[in-house]
């Protein structure tokens, strides 16, 4: 145990940390790792390969990303914003490298293969364009000369016309999504809600218009007509799990689900842990994204308000999205669930979101201690 008498970097990060952030990341990995034990040994065997197959690439992913949260947690918000910004030009060189020399997967082009390994850049954009997002409106805010909020407009553009040529509009739904949130959270004008509103139909009735999987999609999900297989199963998995599970490894439904270890986990937690475990997963992602808006509510500092804030809302959406689809609340779409589903790239990526949270929410007496003697000085008003 770490005494609060000893000084240096771990004893600070350990006295300082939101533990309760740190367990239900931790927590949502555990769940994941052993769902993996459930899911994805069928998907294996379908392909020829070894039953644990992807349990063991599931571990071998899940040690550099807790290594990964774990560093990015000592940081400081300078450093975060610093992080933010290498890791976003180097994820929108990569997202430009994809679409000419990437792998193509069902007619999209969104992974850069590298020897065994498949990396997808858009994952890695994602927790550093809402972090650079909120420094640019927490700078207009604290600086109303400094345009900002326009900066940020060019930056949605950009990563949203690079989604869209992949083409991934679950990821750039997500993405306007949090973004909208983290600038209506920065005060944005009504003329701009607006217009960004209008925008956004307008660019979904584009795409249903001129995206033939789009539409497919979208019409399957409104009439219930075509092949809608996948859904099918996870519906009747969830079913068949009814409130306590057919037990660990006692799953059936799940060994015809297609993506079960991915996009489909939730609905083999279902089949086989029961509907009351998957509500617990579905409340820990609830406590974070409410710790988080708690936090970022009392938070003065505008930065760190607007990137915790989007960081839990991205979070928070993603595992909205993939649970909408798996209970066919939503129409289909490719996207895992945070920490739990099987993915390199989104597992790690996830990490580096959950590392980003962990470092903006701790505890810093001594900026305080600070602010209080600059106060007590007459240098700064009290922030109310």
């Amino acid at each position: 145990m770490v005494s609060r008498a000893e000084r240096g970097a771990l004893a600070d990060w350990f006295w300082t940390i939101d533990r309760f952030f740190l367990a239900a990341f931790i927590l949502l990995m555990g769940l994941g790792f052993m769902l993996s034990f459930a899911a994805s040994p069928p998907v294996a065997e379908r392909l020829g390969l070894d039953s644990f197959h992807f349990v063991k690439r599931h571990a071998v992913f899940l040690l550099p990303a807790i290594a990964v949260m774990f560093g990015i947690s000592f940081m400081s918000p300078r450093q975060v914003r610093r992080a933010a910004m290498i890791l976003l030009v180097i994820s929108l060189a990569a997202m430009v490298l994809a679409l000419f020399f990437g792998v193509e997967v069902k007619g999209s082009r969104r992974w850069i293969s590298i020897g065994s390994f498949s990396i997808q850049p858009s994952e890695f954009m994602k927790p550093a364009f809402v972090v650079i997002c909120a420094w640019l409106f927490a700078e207009h805010a604290r600086q109303p000369e400094i345009p900002g909020n326009l900066f940020a407009i060019i930056l949605f553009g950009i990563v949203a016309a690079l989604l869209v040529a992949q083409p991934d509009l679950g990821q750039t739904i997500l993405t306007a999504a949090v973004w909208g949130g983290m600038f209506f959270m920065a005060g944005m004008p009504w003329l701009w809600i607006i217009v960004l509103g209008g925008a956004a139909v307008g660019g979904l009735l584009t795409a249903y218009t001129f995206l033939p999987h789009v539409a497919g999609r979208i019409d399957k999900f409104m009439t219930g007509e075509g092949d809608t297989f996948q859904m099918d199963t996870a519906r009747e998995a969830i079913i068949r799990g009814d409130w306590f599970g057919q037990g660990p490894g006692e799953g059936t439904v799940k060994r015809i689900i297609p993506d079960s270890h991915t996009d489909f986990i939730f609905s083999v937690a279902a089949e086989e842990f029961g509907i009351l475990f998957c509500m617990v997963i579905v409340l820990i992602f609830a406590f974070v994204v409410m710790r988080g808006l708690n936090h970022a509510f009392k938070e003065r500092n505008d930065f760190t308000r607007f990137a915790v804030a989007g960081l839990v809302l991205q979070m928070g959406t993603q595992s909205m999205i993939n649970i909408g689809v798996n209970l066919e609340l939503l129409p289909a779409k490719g996207m895992t669930l945070p920490l739990i589903s099987y993915g390199g790239s989104s597992m790690i990526a996830i990490c580096v979101t959950a590392g980003f949270i962990l470092a903006l929410t701790r505890h810093r007496p001594e900026k305080r201690a600070s602010e209080r003697s600059l106060f007590r000085g007459g240098i700064v008003a009290p922030a109310e």
